[in-house]
């Protein structure tokens, strides 16, 4: 019986660890799996303009705004950890988020900031969170 204990054990803490990096402002979030395959960028768009300053609009927008986090919430409850980065605020708005919700409790989440970049600088980035190395 010790033995059937200790292989589960073993078991479940060989479990590959699911991680993924988001590069984000309040338009869009780029996407990208960290697994031991190429990098492929996957696109979730915002549907908020910020077109007008009216009240009704506003509540509007925000509506928009939470639809989006609630999409990127509900991917990244699929990962074990995950890497928020971008230009905005958008990032650690989403964190704030994310860590008042007891759902996304067991999930590593970092956030740090970074400029708009190139697909190619967005897989770097990424990998060089993960791995702590730049090489490919």
């Amino acid at each position: 019986m010790q033995l059937h204990i200790h292989y589960d054990t073993y078991k479940n803490n060989m479990k590959t660890e699911r991680k993924i990096g988001i590069w984000m402002d309040h338009q869009a979030a780029h996407l990208m799996e960290f697994t031991t395959d190429a990098m492929e960028t996957k696109l979730i768009e915002s549907k908020v303009t910020h077109a007008s300053n009216e009240n009704a609009t506003h509540n509007k927008e925000q509506h928009k705004q939470s639809e989006y986090f609630n999409v990127l919430g509900e991917t990244i409850k699929q990962y074990d950890s995950v890497l928020l980065f971008g230009p905005t605020d958008a990032k650690t708005e989403l964190f704030n988020l994310l860590t008042a919700d007891h759902l996304f409790s067991k999930i590593k989440i970092d956030v740090k900031p970074s400029d708009k970049m190139t697909e190619n600088q967005e897989h770097a980035f990424v990998k060089e969170h993960f791995t702590g190395s730049t090489k490919a």
